[in-house]
């Protein structure tokens, strides 16, 4: 299992590092990374493209008809449409938001960012997350963007991930805690 995850992880990244090679070298970073959220977006919010881009079941040949009309109806060209095309014919397809993922990841990297992952009991106001920005740069030294997601079994408090460190203020994990050192008392 950990020989294909790295392997899956090994070809992303280099299809990815190309494409940001290409995307610099043409000056159209910006253009790719925009196009590259679009279709992130698509499959998100498709069963259907999730299937296509997954599947061993449809052809290179079918996957790419399929892609080149997706592709052109949300107005995705250019290098992004034709790296999604590239991976379609190489049959790498089922890599392809590996590639997305690793694709930021480089960029971000590149730009001195880094992005905190935050789960919270409710939405985060404006100010909470510019607050959580401030100090988690000035933590990091680097400049932060905060990936938020909404978990209501937190019950209040956050979780923050940043690269291989969390930090864990939950409600539910203090009550765990609590609940566990009851336990051992008793």
């Amino acid at each position: 299992m950990t020989d294909n995850v790295s392997l899956v992880s090994g070809v992303a990244k280099r299809y990815a590092s190309a494409l940001l090679d290409l995307a610099g070298d043409g000056g159209v970073t910006a253009d790719v990374e925009r196009d590259l959220n679009a279709f992130e977006g698509m499959l998100a919010e498709s069963a259907d493209l999730v299937r296509l881009v997954r599947s061993p079941v449809f052809s290179a040949d079918e996957q790419l008809a399929a892609l080149d009309a997706l592709l052109a109806k949300a107005g995705i060209t250019g290098l992004a449409a034709n790296f999604v095309k590239l991976a379609a014919k190489n049959r790498r397809l089922f890599v392809l938001p590996d590639m997305i993922k690793a694709f930021r990841a480089l960029l971000a990297e590149k730009r001195g960012e880094t992005t905190a992952e935050v789960v919270s009991a409710a939405p985060l106001s404006d100010a909470h997350v510019a607050a959580l920005k401030e100090a988690l740069s000035a933590s990091t030294g680097k400049s932060v963007k905060i990936a938020a997601s909404v978990d209501p079994a937190l019950i209040g408090g956050l979780v923050v991930k940043v690269g291989s460190r969390m930090i864990d203020t939950s409600l539910r994990t203090k009550l765990n805690t609590l609940k566990f050192a009851m336990k051992e008392v008793g």
